[in-house]
């Protein structure tokens, strides 16, 4: 297994794994994407390249990045145009960082989301710009203080309960690992795929909070901190305006990971094209690939040389 990440390799991989995506080719018109990247306390830029290399195969979209500057007369002047299409994609975190988008650019963004924009809030976006009142009703469940807003916890049965403001812990996350993921109800997003999955070295954010407003959970997952072991969203949906808005804590991508299992799992490869679509208001038609996870094998996909990796785990539900 290589140290280092490649992206062409990875591409071809997933093209490989993606052997359907041919059919779709003659598409009339791609849907167009945008990763917003350049700070954050995790690694941008591999998380960048790699949902790049989860794209390209499926030859439906046109992808490109705007990496905000980080020196401030730059940043000033930095303005990408979120008009020019369809599905946003955000992985900016400023959790820890010393920088932030210029007003007009957050004005810009909000803007695009209420005129029928589709965002994809990318892992620990989900953390980002604390303060920012668009940006956190966009989100609707943020990284936030316990004392900020509601949070909203999942019950053994599915059903939902909401927490308020003071009431529980800030948000946080126990130790990674491999989680047990159930699907919520029924979406199109997920239309075809089992009701439980296994996804590995997944952080599930517990206490996640904010205005909580028109949020639709998805999917659900047991966190790990010690003597808690409670349900908590993974997937959910929001909308503000005309726009969607997906939020999920899948691709998580530390500092210094190669190779990283978060992005390399068969269920995540097929959640974020089909997310796409959706937020584009499109079709899915994404189809449901023959290693996709189950209740206790996870699938993740390799590069050239590799065969798909199957674990077999009992794990505690």
């Amino acid at each position: 297994m290589p140290k280092t990440f490649h992206f062409a390799k990875f591409a071809v991989v997933v093209s490989a794994m993606f052997f359907a995506f041919n059919s779709f080719a003659d598409s009339p018109k791609k849907i167009s994407v945008l990763i917003v990247d350049g700070f954050s306390n995790h690694d941008w830029h591999q998380t960048t390249e790699l949902i790049r290399g989860i794209l390209a195969p499926t030859k439906l979209f046109d992808v490109s990045v705007s990496t905000a500057p980080t020196n401030e007369t730059d940043l000033a002047n930095w303005r990408p145009k979120f008009s020019d299409y369809d599905v946003v994609i955000q992985n900016c975190n400023d959790y820890g960082n010393h920088i932030s988008w210029p007003e007009p650019v957050k004005k810009d963004f909000a803007d695009f989301v209420r005129n029928g924009g589709g965002v994809y809030i990318f892992h620990s976006a989900e953390n980002a710009f604390v303060g920012w009142t668009n940006y956190e009703q966009i989100v609707g469940l943020c990284w936030r203080k316990a004392d900020f807003g509601t949070a909203i916890r999942v019950n053994d049965d599915g059903s939902l309960v909401r927490i308020p403001p003071g009431e529980g812990l800030a948000t946080s996350h126990g130790k990674r690992g491999d989680v047990l993921v159930t699907r919520l109800g029924d979406d199109p997003i997920h239309a075809g795929m089992p009701r439980q999955w296994l996804s590995p070295d997944m952080e599930v954010y517990f206490y996640a909070r904010g205005p909580a407003e028109n949020v639709t959970v998805l999917a659900y997952a047991r966190d790990s901190k010690p003597g808690q072991g409670l349900l908590w969203p993974v997937e959910w949906t929001t909308t503000y305006g005309k726009g969607r808005v997906y939020v999920a804590t899948y691709g998580h991508v530390w500092k210094g990971d190669t190779n990283p299992p978060s992005m390399r799992c068969a269920a995540v490869q097929t959640i974020i094209p089909r997310a796409i679509q959706w937020l584009a208001k499109k079709p899915i038609t994404i189809p449901m690939p023959p290693d996709f996870p189950t209740a206790t094998e996870i699938k993740l996909r390799n590069f050239p040389g590799d065969e798909i990796q199957t674990t077999n785990q009992m794990i505690q539900r």
